[in-house]
C-alpha cells in the first residue's frame, strides 16, 4: 500500500538569540505555542482525528525531554487518546520527525498527523550533556574535528579550496539580504506564531518577529570578524548560523484524507533520503542524499526549480552548489534567505524550510519541483523533494487540479 503524502501546512515561532528572547520561556512551551497556532489557523482539523504527533530535539533532557511529542500533545490540548514520540537526528530532527511520519501516512497507518521540532539553545547549550565513546578518537573512527561542528566547516574548506572565504562572506551576505527584503515585503512574518515572552527588566511582551537576522550587514564588516575555529581560518560568526532558540510544525496528512476534509495542500512529497559521509565534513551530506533522493524519484537536478538549503554554514551550501553547478548567487536557492539570517535552532530547522519552500512554491506556479536539504553532525545529509500543488501540469487525488 501506498498513498500520497501532502504538506497541509506549516508554521514557526519567531527565532530568538539563544538565552536572549526566550529566557524566560520553557523549551516545551515554545513548542506547544508552534503546535496550537497551527491548529487554530486549520480549524477543519478535528483534533481526535490527529493520529501522531512526533516532536524533535537534538537534546532531549530537562524541558526537552519528557518524550516532547507526547507531552507537547498533553500540554497542547490535544485528547488524550492522541499519542506522541520524540525524534532525534540532530540538525535534522524536525525533517526526520516529517518524513517519519509521512513513511506512516504512505503505509496506511495515519491519516492525518503532526511533526515539527524545537530547539532551546538558551536552556541547552550545544553539546551539553554529551559523552563521546573514547573509542570514536582511540580506534580512529573520527578524527578530533568530526566532534566540533566549526571544525568540521573549516575541514570543508580545506576538502575545496575553491571555495574560498571571500565567497562564504558573500553568500552570507546575501541571505541578509534577501531575508530583509522578504521581511520588508511582509512574506516572513505570515507564517510566524506571537510568543508571550517576559524580561526581568522589561516585563511581559509578545514575540513577533526573529531577533537574530543582522540587516546592517556589509562586506567589509564581515571581513573582519575572528574566525574561532582555527586561527587565520575561514569560518565565523557571519558566515554562519547563530546559537538560537525555536520551534516548527507542520500537518502532514494522505492527499485523499486533505481533500475530504477541505485542507490546503502546500507541497506534494515525492521522495526523501539519507545519507552518511565522512564524519569530518559532514557539511557535505546534502550532496549524496540529494544524489539519493533524486534517483529515488526519477528526476535530475535540472528539475528542481527552487531550492531551501540549511545555511549551517555558507561553506556547506557552497559546496552543494558547486558540486551541482549551480551558482552562489543563484535566484532559486533559499528565496527569502536563510540560517545565517533567521537562526538555526537545531532540531526545528527542516520545517522551517519546507514552510519557506511552499511559500516559494505560491509564488512561482511555472516550478514543478523543489527540495528541502540539510547537513546533519556526524557526517550526515538528509534531502526531502516535493511537488508544487500550483503548478499547471499537478494533478491531485481526486483527479483534478
Amino acid at each position: 500500500m501506498s498513498r500520497n503524502v501532502v504538506l497541509v501546512d506549516a508554521v514557526r515561532t519567531p527565532f530568538g538569540k539563544a538565552g536572549s528572547l526566550y529566557a524566560g520561556v520553557r523549551a516545551d512551551d515554545l513548542m506547544v505555542r508552534a503546535v496550537r497556532g497551527l491548529l487554530e489557523r486549520n480549524p477543519k482539523v478535528a483534533l481526535s482525528e490527529i493520529d501522531d504527533v512526533a516532536i524533535a530535539a537534538a537534546t532531549q533532557s530537562g524541558d526537552q525531554g519528557m518524550n516532547l511529542g507526547r507531552s507537547v500533545g498533553l500540554l497542547a490540548g490535544l485528547p488524550n487518546t492522541v499519542p506522541g514520540y520524540s525524534v532525534d537526528r540532530w540538525c535534522a530532527g524536525a525533517m526526520t520527525s516529517v518524513t517519519t511520519i509521512a513513511g506512516a501516512i504512505a503505509f496506511g497507518a495515519y491519516d492525518i498527523a503532526i511533526a515539527g521540532g524545537v530547539e532551546h539553545m538558551g536552556n541547552h547549550p550545544i553539546g551539553e550533556g554529551l559523552d563521546p565513546n573514547p573509542r570514536y578518537l582511540a580506534e580512529k573512527i573520527v578524527d578530533q574535528d568530526a566532534l566540533a561542528m566549526g571544525a568540521t566547516a573549516e575541514r570543508l574548506h580545506d576538502r575545496f579550496p575553491e571555495l574560498t572565504k571571500a565567497r562564504a562572506d558573500a553568500y552570507a551576505l546575501n541571505s541578509q539580504v534577501k531575508t530583509a527584503r522578504a521581511y520588508a515585503e511582509g512574506k516572513i512574518q505570515r507564517d510566524l506564531i506571537p510568543v508571550a515572552i517576559r524580561s526581568p527588566e522589561l516585563g511581559w511582551g509578545i514575540a513577533t518577529v526573529d531577533e537574530p537576522p543582522r540587516p546592517t550587514t556589509t562586506i567589509e564588516g564581515l571581513a573582519t570578524l575572528k574566525t574561532p575555529f582555527r586561527p587565520a581560518g575561514r569560518v565565523t560568526a557571519g558566515n554562519s548560523s547563530g546559537l538560537n532558540d525555536g520551534a516548527t510544525a507542520a500537518i502532514l496528512a494522505s492527499e485523499e484524507r486533505a481533500l475530504e476534509l477541505g485542507l490546503g495542500i502546500k507541497a506534494r512529497l515525492v521522495s526523501f533520503a539519507f545519507a552518511g559521509v565522512e564524519p569530518e565534513i559532514m557539511g557535505f551530506g546534502p550532496v549524496p542524499s540529494t544524489i539519493k533522493a533524486l534517483k529515488k524519484a526519477g528526476l535530475s537536478i535540472s528539475d528542481i526549480g527552487l531550492f531551501e538549503i540549511n545555511e549551517a554554514f555558507a561553506i556547506q551550501v557552497l559546496a552543494f552548489l558547486d558540486h551541482f553547478g549551480i551558482a552562489d548567487d543563484d535566484s532559486r536557492v533559499n528565496m527569502y534567505g536563510g540560517a545565517i539570517a533567521v537562526g538555526h535552532p537545531l532540531a526545528s530547522s527542516g520545517v522551517r524550510l519546507m514552510l519557506n519552500l511552499a511559500r516559494g512554491f505560491e509564488e512561482h506556479t511555472e516550478v514543478r519541483y523543489g527540495i528541502t536539504t540539510m547537513c546533519i553532525g556526524l557526517g550526515m545529509g538528509g534531502t526531502v523533494i516535493w511537488e508544487n500543488p500550483h503548478f499547471s501540469g499537478f494533478t491531485s487525488a481526486a483527479g483534478g487540479k
